[in-house]
Parts: structure tokens; C-alpha cells; sequence
């Protein structure tokens, strides 16, 4: 369960793409970010995915972007949830589009209108043809899905996209390393006491000027997030182990019995007991 909630794709290699077909259990998986165009495309049930502080609902079978940097999280409904999930560095393609980086993609169900419908539903097709084959264990699937990933980019950058100013790279690249050190910090430091004045130091920045630096660019305040990746984490305990609950939300960091109960119910809509009783 353990990962770094900042992503990196060590198999995009020269392509600039990475396609990955996952199963996982449903829940929450909390707030993350990487520097790649993420494409989402469910196979089954209905998500909710959170993009920088506003809820989206994603129903199977349909596709949603989220812009490089751009802080995300997911909630499965199902017990079992299937993604087709793909990653592109634009970068890798400059010399066919020099302003490739300066095209912001907006791409979600809700936003679709009547004269879009029609080529969304063609970007729709070309990835459930790649499903299919994925599931058909085509021999040459990985060249096949390279060729239809980028269909989806250009089209994507035809009918969804819409032009940016460049941004200040120096500064877009302090605050990502900010946000990375931080979320790995809370990654490795969960199960230990960890204060607002931890974080700030890490960051360099005194309290107040921290808080406004993580509301902004993560949609919550410090502690609310370090509260759902502890939660995230008692979750899975919850359904992989016999432990007791007490022994779990200690081990994971919480020492409020209050909090942790109105930080779990919020998060899964249901109790500890209740995830406990249903596994």
C-alpha cells in the first residue's frame, strides 16, 4: 500500500507514453500529483475523482483528463475497480509540436456540449478499442497502443484544448518540489506525530504562509490531508488484516478517536466496524 503520492513513470522511456491497465480495491486513494497529462478511462462501476479541490463524477466507460501538476484524488464505489490509465510527457513531443506544453486539455463528461459530443465519443472509441486489445493479448499491443494514444493527444489537443500563457518555469518548479517533498514527507511520517511546524520547516516557510502555500495548491488544509492518507492506510488494514480498529488508527498516527471516526465516515461514507464486518 505504501507509495509516494507524487508519481513518477520510470517505463515511459523514449516514448513519452506509459498505458497500464489496473485492478485494484475501490475506496479512496488519496490526493497525488505528477508532471504527466493523466488520462482516465474506468471499466467498470462509477468514480468520483477530485481535481484540485472540486468533485467530479466519472462513470465507466468514459474518459476525463487531468492536466499536468494538476492535485487529484479517486473514490471507487465498487469493491473492485478497473482503470485504463495513461500517462504522456508532452515534452517528448516538441519537435512535431513546438507548443505542445502551452495547450491546457479540459476534458470531462459534465463539460461536454452537443457540437463536442460527437468527437468525444470517437477519443471513447479508441480507447476501448485499446481495451480490447489488451484483453485479446494482441502481439504487437504496446505498438498498437502507442499509435492510438496518440490519436487520443491530437484530438484531445484539436477539440479540447485551449492555448495558455507559458508559465514562470522557475517559480511552476519550486513549488513542485515543494509539493513533492511534502507529500513524500507525510508518505514515510504518517505513523508518527507530525505538526503543521514539521511541515512548514520542511518547506521553508513559516506557519502562516505554509497553510496559504498548501491551501492553494492542494484544495485542504495540511492536517485534513495528513488525516485521509492515515485514514487511507487504516482502510487497508481494515480489510487485509484481523487487527483490532484501536490497534489500527494508533498504528497509523491517529490518536483521536473523535477525529479519526468523522475523518473515516466523511472519506468512505461508512465506519470502520462496517468495512470491518463487510470484507
Amino acid at each position: 500500500m505504501a507509495q509516494p503520492y507524487y508519481e513518477t513513470f520510470q517505463n515511459i522511456g523514449n516514448s513519452g507514453i506509459n498505458v497500464a491497465f489496473y485492478t485494484t480495491p475501490g475506496g479512496y486513494r488519496p490526493l497525488h500529483w505528477h508532471e504527466e497529462l493523466e488520462i482516465l478511462y474506468p471499466l467498470n462501476g462509477l468514480s468520483d475523482i477530485t481535481v484540485e479541490g472540486t468533485k467530479y463524477s466519472l462513470p465507466k466507460k468514459q474518459l476525463m483528463a487531468v492536466e499536468s501538476m494538476q492535485v487529484h484524488s479517486t473514490f471507487c464505489y465498487d469493491q473492485t475497480s478497473m482503470f485504463l490509465c495513461i500517462h504522456i510527457a508532452r515534452k517528448h513531443f516538441q519537435d512535431c509540436m513546438p507548443d505542445i506544453e502551452d495547450h491546457h486539455i479540459l476534458c470531462r463528461p459534465d463539460l461536454i456540449s452537443v457540437e463536442k459530443f460527437p468527437a468525444y465519443l470517437e477519443i471513447c472509441q479508441l480507447l476501448e478499442n485499446m481495451t480490447r486489445l489488451y484483453i485479446q493479448d494482441a502481439t504487437a499491443f504496446y505498438l498498437e497502443a502507442e499509435g492510438l494514444t496518440l490519436q487520443v493527444l491530437a484530438r484531445l489537443i484539436r477539440d479540447f484544448s485551449t492555448s495558455v500563457l507559458p508559465p514562470d518555469k522557475k517559480s511552476d518548479r519550486l513549488t513542485a518540489n515543494r509539493l513533492r517533498d511534502i507529500i513524500s514527507y507525510v508518505e514515510e511520517h504518517y505513523q508518527e506525530p507530525v505538526t503543521l511546524q514539521d511541515a512548514a520547516d520542511l518547506a521553508g516557510l513559516g506557519k502562516e504562509a505554509f497553510c496559504r502555500f498548501f491551501k492553494k495548491n492542494i484544495g485542504m488544509s495540511f492536517l485534513r490531508y495528513l488525516n485521509e492518507v492515515r485514514a487511507t492506510h487504516i482502510y487497508h488494514d481494515l480489510v487485509n488484516t484481523e487487527d483490532p480498529v484501536s490497534y489500527i488508527m494508533e498504528r497509523n498516527g491517529f490518536t483521536n478517536q473523535k477525529l479519526f471516526n468523522r475523518t473515516f465516515k466523511e472519506l468512505y461514507g461508512t465506519t470502520p466496524s462496517a468495512v470491518r464486518k463487510g470484507k
